[in-house]
């Protein structure tokens, strides 16, 4: 794929049990190919997640993105309700 627009976005963990845990919920999305317009990796260094996003043009790479980050948005959350429980 052709790539016009990419973005890498570095965050960071409060543990490697929550990024195990977050990588592990994302990894049905990562691997299922949902669209052609974009490619998604993600990556672990250390307490790092590294979310790398190749697109055909900015509007898919804006969806991938906002998909993704309202993802690990929840995901983390869902972390946070089952260590309050």
């Amino acid at each position: 794929m052709a790539t016009g627009a990419n973005a890498k976005i570095r965050l960071k963990f409060n543990s490697q049990k929550q990024l195990s845990t977050l990588i592990d919920s994302l990894a049905p999305e990562t691997n299922a190919i949902v669209t052609r317009r974009a490619n998604i990796k993600l990556e672990r260094n250390g307490l790092f997640l590294l979310l790398i996003v190749e697109a055909q043009d900015t509007v898919a790479l804006r969806a991938t993105l906002n998909a993704y980050m309202r993802w690990i948005n929840s995901t983390i959350n869902v972390i946070d309700v089952v260590k309050k429980t």
